[in-house]
């Protein structure tokens, strides 16, 4: 091998072997991951290549103490980065979280990487840590729908729309017609919600804000015309302003139950809300729980999903709307 080929190779496993602050790399470790990679190097040759690749790359150096540590900017414009188990770990994980979240479009652009962690993970040989794909698994809480899919075509001109600020041409099929319309959508967001994803934006000619499953866009072709609606709105405030689930109003309300003790044991660990508190009853294993909850319909399912393991006192509203549909269960299941 020739001397410029085998430092040019030594120079990006260098670069490799250095991750991203606020992570950190010794000098002394990186030497000795060049030697274990197969080449011939001492400390001042590494040193020699820190500095000479800190300013290109971007690359940080701790002097505050010896031995020097070095690492990669946040935002350093070339990942050389070589993968780690915390990264690939967190992949194979992410990887069974959002395959039902995101649309198989998108799990097809993503499975370069997450093939890649998988690879890592099943080649640490016998450091504990091998096979993770027989090991470890996501499991949705409650059941989840399958994912509705979405065309690559039309995921791939919504991506560029968004991204560019540019209209979006679509043939579209709401739930409430048959037909499909052409719209100019404006998008001003995207939303992934359960096993369905959104596009937020406005329809050319209307200022209010809507909503456009990805899966009933039929067509999607991006326009040579920029995007002028949707610029001021903040996704976050519009999502808890209850946009994707209905509010009876705008302020939380107090829920006061009683709850079975394994209803009461799940809330400890995982709270409904940030007010909440947990008493338990005289003369009873049953536990009193108070909470400050959105008065929403999601919030309601959640509570009316819980059947025998709940007996709501407030607020009033929710006690009339349980009782309501449980006698209208009663009719159903009488005969």
């Amino acid at each position: 091998m020739s001397e410029a080929k085998d430092t040019l190779l030594r120079l990006v496993a260098l670069l490799r072997l250095i991750p991203r602050h606020p992570q950190r790399i010794a000098t002394p470790t990186l030497l000795e991951k060049l030697k274990d990679k197969g080449f011939s190097v001492n400390m001042r040759s590494v040193q020699r290549d820190l500095n000479r690749l800190s300013a290109p790359f971007s690359l940080i150096c701790d002097d505050s103490s010896i031995p020097y540590r070095w690492s990669f900017t946040r935002d350093a414009p070339l990942e050389l980065a070589a993968m780690d188990t915390p990264t690939a770990l967190a992949l194979y994980l992410a990887e069974g979280h959002l395959s039902t979240l995101l649309p198989q479009s998108v799990l097809d652009q993503l499975a370069p990487q997450f093939h890649k962690a998988r690879n890592y993970l099943d080649d640490l040989g016998q450091n504990g840590l091998a096979h993770w794909a027989r090991r470890v698994r996501t499991l949705p809480n409650g059941k989840a729908l399958l994912t509705a899919q979405v065309a690559a075509g039309v995921w791939s001109e919504v991506s560029t729309a968004l991204a560019e600020r540019l209209c979006l041409q679509v043939r579209y099929r709401s739930r409430s017609k048959t037909s499909l319309k052409e719209l100019v959508i404006h998008p001003a967001g995207l939303v992934s919600r359960h096993s369905i994803s959104y596009l937020v934006g406005t329809v050319d000619g209307y200022a209010d804000i809507r909503h456009f499953a990805l899966h009933r866009i039929r067509e999607a072709r991006c326009l040579d015309r920029a995007c002028s609606a949707g610029e001021d709105l903040n996704i976050d405030s519009h999502i808890a302003s209850g946009a994707f689930s209905p509010r009876q109003s705008e302020h939380p309300i107090d829920l006061i139950a009683d709850v079975h003790p394994s209803i009461a044991w799940l809330l400890e660990e995982t709270p409904l809300s940030s007010e909440q508190s947990l008493v338990p009853l005289q003369k009873s294993d049953w536990i009193r729980l108070c909470a400050k909850v959105p008065d929403d319909q999601e919030t309601f399912w959640w509570v009316f999903g819980l059947g025998e393991n709940i007996h709501v006192h407030g607020p009033s509203t929710w006690v009339e709307r349980i009782r309501g549909k449980l006698q209208q269960m009663g009719h159903l299941y009488s005969s």
